[in-house]
């Protein structure tokens, strides 16, 4: 399995860079000792678990599925989360297909998203989802970008909707919630030819951003 390359994304307020070990500490500092303030979205606990959630991510990179990130506040250096791409499909297409993409990746999700509460409705999601957006449309060219969230979680369902994302429908059943349960899925999408205008969208929201910020 091909690994994603290494990147570093970088806008105005925020930087995503390349998940590393030494990570860990700053990623438990930003949970704020596991806050309720994260809802239904999943974060480390503790700081031995913050370590695993790093070593997890960085196996995930090495089995060619996934590139995770630390999210880091420009404005105060501060890791404020982490979210990563993700579950890539490489479709198999006949030999010599013009169809075919450079970079092999046909489709990818974005998830394992989380925000220190004081990042938390700022421009940071924003921009970032801004980056990978764009480098998964226009680096790598890919025909579809997934998002996917526990259906009760309404404030992620939220702010996946305002990115400018559709619902394809509810998976039942999907996976293990936070709470211990089996969550439904609501699963959401954002088609390469839908890219111009989301990208419109989400540069305006950051200049608004930009404006209110002065």
């Amino acid at each position: 399995m091909k690994v994603l390359p290494v990147v570093t994304l970088e806008g105005e307020a925020v930087r995503l860079e390349p998940l590393a070990p030494g990570h860990a500490p700053a990623l438990w500092a930003a949970t704020g000792g596991g806050s309720a303030t994260f809802g239904l979205t999943s974060v480390p606990k503790s700081l031995a678990e913050a370590e695993q959630y790093v070593a997890k991510a960085l196996e995930m990179h090495a089995a060619g599925d996934a590139l995770p990130f630390a999210t880091v506040d420009k404005r105060s250096g501060e890791v404020v989360g982490s979210t990563r791409f993700f579950a890539v499909e490489r479709w198999a297409w006949p030999e010599g297909s013009p169809l075919k993409r450079p970079s092999g990746i046909d489709a990818l999700e974005i998830g394992y998203t989380w925000l220190a509460e004081k990042a938390q409705r700022t421009a940071i999601n924003t921009e970032a989802k801004l980056l990978m957006l764009t480098h998964a449309f226009e680096v790598w060219r890919v025909r579809r970008v997934n998002l996917k969230t526990d259906v009760r979680n309404a404030r992620s369902r939220g702010a996946i909707e305002r990115l400018g994302a559709k619902l394809d429908g509810l998976l039942r059943a999907n996976m293990p919630a936070f709470d211990g349960g089996v969550r439904d899925s609501a699963l959401y999408s954002i088609l390469e030819a839908e890219w111009p205008q989301v990208k419109a969208g989400l540069e305006a929201k950051r200049a608004r951003a930009r404006t209110t910020s002065r």
